[in-house]
């Protein structure tokens, strides 16, 4: 598995688990690397903490895009993969696009429900679509 995919892999483990004990993302964060099993990377700590400087933002383009869903109502591996792909579109200039939307597809293909890959490839493409308009 590519160093990448393993660190996309390892920061949805973190989002996810934070967001089900409920526990503040940069504690959840700071137990994992302290821990150091598994090993959490650089990437996997960008990813965390790019998702936790704009998670508003980032939550709230998912909900404008996300047509007939609240961030509420989507499985949570789901929602914490879109905002894993998002981030990366929105803030994450040495990512390719395609390569976000390819990588959070294959995360809920693997992880989440039959419907998933679909929708999460459907949310990220329209992100990107609008990508132009929303300003930095």
């Amino acid at each position: 598995m590519p160093a990448r995919t393993r660190a996309r892999k390892r920061a949805l483990d973190i989002l996810f688990e934070s967001e089900q004990q409920g526990l503040a993302l940069g504690s959840t964060l700071s137990r994992w690397i302290a821990a150091g099993h598994p090993p959490v990377n650089e990437y996997t700590v960008a990813l965390v903490e790019g998702v936790m400087v704009h998670r508003e933002r980032i939550d709230e383009l998912l909900t404008a895009y996300a047509e007939g869903w609240t961030l509420v109502r989507m499985p949570a591996v789901d929602r914490n993969v879109l905002r894993l792909g998002a981030y990366e579109i929105l803030y994450r200039d040495d990512v390719p696009d395609p390569v976000a939307i390819s990588e959070a597809v294959s995360l809920v293909r693997e992880l989440s429900t039959d419907e998933s890959p679909g929708f999460v490839n459907g949310l990220l493409a329209r992100l990107v679509a609008v990508k132009p308009t929303l300003g930095g």
